[in-house]
């Protein structure tokens, strides 16, 4: 893959992987922007290695969670919400706004493995055989992790 061909693939996806990031990051904006920087980098040094065969979102979703673990096990600490009230785009009418930083304050409560899983199948449309290959993880620890991820958010919601 050329510089070119790398440039509109990632122009195309950035924002996508943005988005990505900031719900694994439960809506820390900082943290988010400094892996996607990081995660373009890393892409673009191993870019001579990725192959026209796969899908480029994928490849590019499952360095940017290496990424994100990465940076999790080097600092040990779970994620958490610092900037509630930023969370969600000040365009958005506040219920929206509410609905994010709800869904944020459950996704952050969670394990990341089961975050991530959510996150791949419910907001980016991923299988379960496609999160398996981002997180290196079995179809059945996949659908697992789903199913905890489910039965978390639905006691988060029965709390509230």
């Amino acid at each position: 893959m050329n510089r070119q061909q790398f440039t509109e693939l990632v122009l195309k996806e950035q924002e996508a992987l943005r988005r990505f990031l900031l719900t694994l990051c439960c809506g820390n904006r900082d943290d988010a922007d400094d892996l996607a920087q990081e995660t373009l980098v890393k892409a673009y040094l191993s870019s001579g290695s990725y192959s026209d065969e796969g899908k480029f979102k994928a490849w590019l979703y499952k360095i940017a969670y290496n990424t994100f673990v990465s940076s999790r096990r080097a600092a040990k600490a779970v994620a958490s919400i610092e900037e509630a009230a930023d969370i969600a785009d000040l365009s958005l009418a506040p219920d929206r706004r509410y609905k994010y930083q709800s869904l944020y304050a459950a996704l952050s409560k969670m394990q990341p493995k089961e975050r991530t899983a959510l996150v791949l199948f419910y907001m980016n449309d991923y299988s379960i055989k496609e999160i398996s290959r981002i997180t290196d993880a079995g179809e059945d620890a996949v659908k697992k992790q789903l199913q905890r991820g489910r039965d978390h958010l639905r006691q988060f919601i029965k709390a509230e």
